[in-house]
């Protein structure tokens, strides 16, 4: 990666499009301790350009896009080519599949030798963990290893040195819409940025803000953001779930809007101001004055509590949905630390209490704290987590890349052969 001055290898930065905004991470490595420092951050608003996931006005995205990689690299003073990208969208699906292989192996003599486990044991497992049955329009976008168990020995984290017979690997496949990774992918070569590798949102929020001891005793991530509301769920220090919610903090933005006959600017306003998402934390004594051009009814008032009632049914759902997933994943009666929130809409007010009572377990709000310096006071809030966390990509990079031939190498691969024929 290139600076203003040179040639600077240590540089890393992530791009977080969402439904609201498009935001640009410049950071460097710290490869001593597993580091990032944050050297700039860009902003800029989408503008219905992007929604659940997908492009809706390409020439539109590039230009805001564009505008959020610039200002980031006026604040760090460095320029960058390549950045990691976040994912989401209700075409992105979670599965758990398996794989094995024998390890007996025959020599010149004709006998068979029980050799130690090689990493090219461990990518031939992983390549069969991936032969499962995908529809022609989705590719696979994370192959995540969970254990390997050698003959009867199970919940290896790394087999590598380890001497048996046959070698099993159990994964957490990542698969999404081919046609929405490319077309990431493309608008970010646009202007002039490669993408390093696309990456589903709440696993960036995960690296950003969750403890080793959490995934390892038990912890579901719930990532609220503005259109969708992503799932990760972890046990024995690997993720073991993951879904996508269709359904964001933008719904309670609308119910307001639609409830007081106001436009979507103001009553995002008015929820961030006097909204709660538990209404009986909320005061019906304060009262809220509705625009006056918008007069719903002879009365241009209403109370906070009243407000916040209807916010606390949306609520509500996005955390039914949640609980769905979390049961799905079966190991709901195993997660020590609950729920880690994250993303735009956990910053709701009184959110924490709400989740503690639907969900009926230990709460709390997912700040970017895991790794990171530079941020505090500066974007240390749950809305940077999937931010920040592509920052911290890299180091997660090799156990989540997958070995089969994605969207990014087939797209570099295609300008291989065309470049060979020109």
């Amino acid at each position: 990666m290139k600076n203003i001055n040179g040639v600077d290898n240590k540089l890393v930065a992530g791009i977080d499009i969402g439904s609201e905004n498009i935001y640009c991470a410049i950071g460097s490595l710290i490869p001593e301790n597993s580091r990032i420092k944050l050297l700039g951050i860009g902003k800029c608003s989408v503008k219905e350009s992007f929604k659940k996931g997908s492009i809706t006005n390409r020439n539109q995205l590039i230009e805001q896009l564009e505008t959020a990689v610039n200002e980031a690299e006026i604040m760090a003073g460095k320029k960058i080519n390549s950045a990691f990208m976040s994912l989401t969208g209700e075409h992105v699906r979670g599965i758990n599949t398996q794989g094995a292989v024998a390890l007996n192996r025959n020599n010149t003599n004709g006998t068979i030798d029980n050799n130690s486990i090689t990493q090219k044991d461990i990518n031939h497992v992983l390549e069969l963990t991936q032969g499962v049955a995908l529809p022609p329009d989705r590719d696979i976008l994370h192959t995540i290893p969970q254990e390997f168990i050698v003959d009867t020995l199970e919940q290896i984290d790394n087999p590598i040195g380890l001497s048996g017979r046959r070698l099993e690997g159990h994964v957490h496949l990542v698969t999404a819409a081919t046609t929405a990774m490319k077309n990431l992918v493309e608008s970010a070569e646009e202007v002039g940025i490669k993408i390093n590798g696309l990456v589903f949102k709440p696993l960036a929020a995960a690296a950003s803000t969750l403890s080793k001891d959490e995934t390892k005793l038990g912890v579901s991530l719930i990532d609220i953001g503005s259109t969708t509301t992503g799932v990760a769920i972890y046990n024995d220090g690997a993720i073991r779930h993951s879904a996508v919610i269709p359904i964001g903090s933008a719904s309670i933005t609308n119910d307001i809007a639609v409830m007081l006959r106001i436009s979507i600017e103001e009553a995002e306003e008015i929820k961030i101001k006097y909204a709660s998402a538990k209404a009986s934390l909320s005061s019906s004594k304060l009262a809220i004055e509705i625009p006056s051009d918008n007069i719903c009814s002879s009365n241009n008032k209403i109370s906070e509590h009243e407000l916040s009632t209807y916010v606390e049914a949306r609520m509500e759902e996005i955390f039914q949905l949640a609980q769905n997933e979390i049961n799905r994943s079966g190991i709901n009666n195993s997660l020590t630390y609950g729920a880690v929130l994250t993303g735009g809409g956990s910053q709701l007010r009184n959110i924490v209490p709400l989740a503690k009572e639907l969900l009926e377990m230990p709460i709390r709000l997912g700040k970017p704290i895991v790794n990171i310096q530079g941020n505090k006071d500066f974007a240390d809030k749950p809305i940077d987590s999937t931010l920040l966390g592509l920052l911290l990509w890299p180091y997660h990079s090799n156990e989540h890349k997958p070995l089969n031939r994605t969207i990014i190498s087939w797209i570099e691969y295609f300008k291989q052969i065309i470049k060979e024929f020109f």
